[in-house]
């Protein structure tokens, strides 16, 4: 069975270190207990914001090392799930019931996991 990756992006509050508020912890909660009742979910998790991060750019055999925060954060991963479901259509559907969890403006990706040959 096929697995997708969903990822939603920062947010300005996000990577400003706005705590989740407590009813968004239970509602995250309560979404991630449904997904591992209907055995969808493999991983999950949310990332700190870019000023612990570090950006690695190898260009030409070139690496340049950046410690966070970056200026730009719309493109930003702030974290992700990654769920075995049948097909793009049900991950999307799991993906449309987490951004509705995250209860604000977001935007996510979902992207097929490559399997090993």
């Amino acid at each position: 069975m096929p697995r997708f990756m969903m990822m939603h992006k920062m947010t300005p509050d996000m990577e400003a270190g706005v705590p989740p508020t407590p009813e968004l912890m239970e509602r995250m909660g309560a979404f991630i207990q449904e997904a591992v009742d209907a055995g969808v979910l493999l991983a999950g998790e949310g990332l700190r914001e870019t000023k612990e991060a570090t950006r690695i750019v190898v260009k030409d055999g070139d690496a340049t090392v950046t410690d966070g925060p970056f200026a730009e954060t719309k493109e930003l991963i702030a974290g992700f799930a990654i769920v075995q479901v049948p097909d793009r259509a049900e991950a999307v559907q799991w993906a449309l019931r987490f951004a509705d969890v995250l209860g604000h403006d977001i935007e996510m990706d979902v992207r097929l996991v490559v399997e090993a040959p």
